[in-house]
């Protein structure tokens, strides 16, 4: 990597609170705004399948959080509360473009009588773009390390995406 732009900083704060929002949106069912993140031609891979444009995604993640609902069950039966957390980022950005490798994990209350319990974990692999002065993905890859089939791989996600970045600088 070679050093940061002038508006690194700006970029990258801007970038962590989309990303926030993203959450956000998932953990309290807001669908529009969980859409909204996503350009109108996104991406969403995960573990579901892979789905595109915002009204798929909204649609998509509608329909997988009625699934969780039902896998997820505090000990009253009751749907558990999910929490997801994005431990730690590594953001490049390239002009207009940018590239994320995040780890993230989740908590629910549907440990015994109601506590806290650590669930399932992974990395968000993303693709973005400034699209109107707002940062967007383009591509959200979400990789869930402790299902078959969806893992990151045994080698440092961050050099992938600094060779994305570098091809893109050309």
């Amino acid at each position: 990597m070679t050093g940061y732009s002038q508006t690194y900083a700006q970029d990258r704060a801007e970038i962590e609170d989309l990303m926030a929002r993203y959450l956000f949106a998932m953990d309290w069912n807001d669908y529009d705004t969980y859409a909204e993140t996503f350009t109108e031609d996104g991406v969403l891979d995960y573990a579901g399948g892979t789905t595109q444009g915002r009204e798929n995604i909204r649609a998509e993640a509608k329909a997988f959080k009625e699934k969780v609902a039902t896998m997820f069950v505090d000990f009253q039966g009751n749907p558990a509360v999910l929490r997801h957390v994005l431990c730690h980022s590594s953001i490049r950005v390239e002009g207009g473009r940018a590239w994320h490798i995040g780890s993230w994990f989740e908590m629910a209350n549907d440990g015994p009588e109601g506590q806290p319990k650590l669930g399932t974990y992974g990395t968000y692999e993303d693709e973005l773009v400034r699209v109107k002065g707002r940062w967007l993905f383009k591509r959200r890859k979400i990789y869930n390390e402790f299902l078959d089939g969806r893992h990151t791989g045994k080698e440092n996600p961050v050099r992938a995406m600094d060779q994305a970045a570098e091809a893109a600088r050309g």
